[in-house]
C-alpha cells in the first residue's frame, strides 16, 4: 500500500508540473493596477505602528519594507524599536533556555528587509555573547533534535521552517540534516494543527525549501528536496476554496507568497489575488498581523524577496494624512452568547451573558467572568494579539502541545479573540485541544 500511495503521488506531481509548465511565463500577473488599494493598506500598516500594544512586530516591519512604498522615519524608528525592546525580549527568552525560533527568525528576516548587518546583532547567554545567526542556527539544531527523538519540533512546524527561511535568506548554508527533517516532514504530511492541515505551515515551508533549492546547498538530496517542492505546491492548491482564498482569508496572503516563490503562474493564484483585494476592500485585514501578511502578496512579492533587498533607490513618499477621531457608541441592541468549556478531560461547562452586538469574544468573556461566578479566563499576548491561555484554572500551553480551540456553531473561528466580532445569537465552543 505504501508503494502504491507513493506512485500515486508522485503520478499527480508529474501531472501537476506539465500543468505548470504549459500556462503562462508570467508569474502571478494580473495585468490590473490596484495601486490605491495597495496603498490604503500600506497606510493603515504603517498607521499601526503608533497604535502597537506590546512587543514591536517584526512581521508588520517586514511587510512595510516589501512595499513599494516607504515613510523612512517611522520604519527607521520602528526598526529601533525592534533592536531594544523585542532585542530585550529575546534576550531574556534565550537567557531561561526557551524556544523562541520563529520570534528569532521574523527578528532576522526584519532586519535582513532594512539592510541591517547582521553581523552586529548579538546575545550574550551564560556569559557568552554570540551573534544573532549563531544563536538562530543553535536554536534550528535544538529543534532538529527533538524532531529526531520524538517526531516533531520543540516548537511547531511553522516556526522551523521560519528558522530555515531566514538563514537561507541570510546566507547562511543550512544544514542538510535541517532541511532534510523539513522535508520529510512534508513527505509525511505532518503539517497539522489539532485536526486540519495548516496552510500556513505548508506556505512557509514552501518558501523555505524554495530558497534552499535556489541557494544550490541541498545537493545530495536534490531530487527528494525537488519532491517536497512539488508537494507543497499541490496541497497549496488543493486547499483553495471556489471563492479564490487558500485555507482562510487570513492563511491566503502567505499561501500566494509561497506560491510566487516558487515561481507558480496566473492560472494558480489570479483567483487568489482577486479574493484578497475583495476582502481588503470589505476591511476583512483589520488586524496589523493579517495585513502584514498579505500586503507583501498583494504586491507580488515574498519573504523570499528579502535575500535579495538592496534598500537603494526607494520611493521615500508615503504621507499619512490626520484622521478624524470616530467615536463608537457601543450598541443598544443585546444578543444572547453562549459559552460551552470543554476542558482535556472531556468535562464541559456551559454559560449564557447577553452582550451589545458587535462586541468582540474577547469583550464578551470579560463581561461573562463579571458576571458569572464560575467563569474566569487569562489571556498572553501574541504577534496576532491576545490569546486564550487559561480558563477556570486550566491552562493550554504549546509546551503542552495543547490550545483552546475556539469555535462558533460548529465552525472553527479563523480570527482571534479580540478581532471576532458577535453580530447575532450564538453558541461558542472553547475546548482544550491537543495537537
Amino acid at each position: 500500500m505504501a508503494i502504491l500511495k507513493r506512485s500515486s503521488t508522485m503520478l499527480s506531481l508529474v501531472i501537476i508540473t506539465s500543468l505548470l509548465a504549459v500556462a503562462s511565463s508570467k508569474p502571478c500577473e494580473t495585468g490590473e493596477s490596484h495601486s490605491e488599494l495597495l496603498l490604503s493598506l500600506n497606510k493603515n500598516l504603517l498607521r499601526s505602528l503608533d497604535n502597537q500594544e506590546g512587543l514591536p512586530n517584526p512581521s508588520v516591519h517586514l511587510a512595510l519594507r516589501l512595499s513599494d512604498n516607504h515613510n523612512h522615519v517611522k520604519e527607521g524608528e520602528h526598526i529601533n524599536r525592534l533592536k531594544t525592546s523585542l532585542h530585550d525580549d529575546i534576550q531574556s527568552s534565550l537567557s531561561n533556555s526557551q524556544s523562541v525560533v520563529g520570534l528569532l527568525a521574523l527578528y532576522t528576516l526584519a532586519l535582513k528587509s532594512s539592510c541591517h548587518d547582521l553581523n552586529t546583532i548579538t546575545f550574550t547567554v551564560n556569559d557568552k555573547s554570540e551573534t544573532l545567526l549563531t544563536h538562530l542556527k543553535k536554536q534550528m539544531e535544538r529543534e532538529k533534535e527533538h524532531i529526531a527523538f520524538s517526531q516533531r519540533p520543540l516548537t511547531n512546524y511553522y516556526q522551523y521552517s521560519l528558522g530555515v527561511l531566514a538563514l537561507c535568506v541570510s546566507g547562511v548554508r543550512v544544514n542538510n540534516h535541517v532541511t532534510n527533517k523539513l522535508i520529510k516532514a512534508v513527505e509525511l504530511q505532518h503539517f497539522t494543527h489539532g485536526e486540519t492541515e495548516s496552510v500556513d505551515t505548508y506556505a512557509m515551508a514552501g518558501m523555505a525549501l524554495q530558497c534552499v533549492k535556489d541557494s544550490g546547498s541541498h545537493v545530495h538530496n536534490a531530487a527528494e528536496l525537488e519532491t517536497a517542492i512539488m508537494m507543497t505546491k499541490q496541497k497549496l492548491l488543493a486547499a483553495r476554496r471556489p471563492d479564490g482564498h487558500i485555507g482562510n482569508e487570513f492563511s491566503t496572503g502567505l499561501a500566494v507568497q509561497a506560491l510566487l516563490a516558487m515561481g507558480s503562474e496566473v492560472a494558480d493564484c489570479a483567483p487568489s489575488m482577486k479574493a484578497m483585494r475583495t476582502a481588503a476592500r470589505n476591511n476583512v485585514y483589520h488586524n496589523p498581523m493579517s495585513i502584514s501578511q498579505t500586503l507583501p502578496a498583494l504586491y507580488k512579492q515574498s519573504y523570499l524577496s528579502v535575500k535579495s533587498k538592496e534598500c537603494l533607490h526607494e520611493h521615500d513618499t508615503l504621507v499619512l494624512e490626520p484622521l478624524d477621531p470616530v467615536a463608537v457608541l457601543p450598541s443598544q441592541t443585546k444578543v444572547a452568547v453562549t459559552v460551552e468549556v470543554v476542558t482535556s478531560s472531556g468535562e464541559a461547562a456551559v454559560y449564557s451573558v447577553s452582550v451589545p452586538k458587535s462586541s468582540s469574544l474577547l469583550e464578551a468573556l470579560t463581561l461573562l467572568q463579571e458576571k458569572s461566578a464560575g467563569f474566569t479566563f487569562e489571556t498572553e499576548s501574541s504577534l496576532w494579539g491576545p490569546f486564550l491561555s487559561v480558563i477556570n484554572g486550566e491552562q493550554a500551553r504549546q509546551s503542552d502541545r495543547r490550545f483552546w480551540h475556539l469555535s462558533s456553531e460548529g465552525t472553527a473561528l479563523s480570527q482571534g479573540v479580540a478581532d471576532f466580532k458577535i453580530g447575532a445569537d450564538q453558541r461558542i465552543a472553547i475546548r482544550n485541544t491537543s495537537y
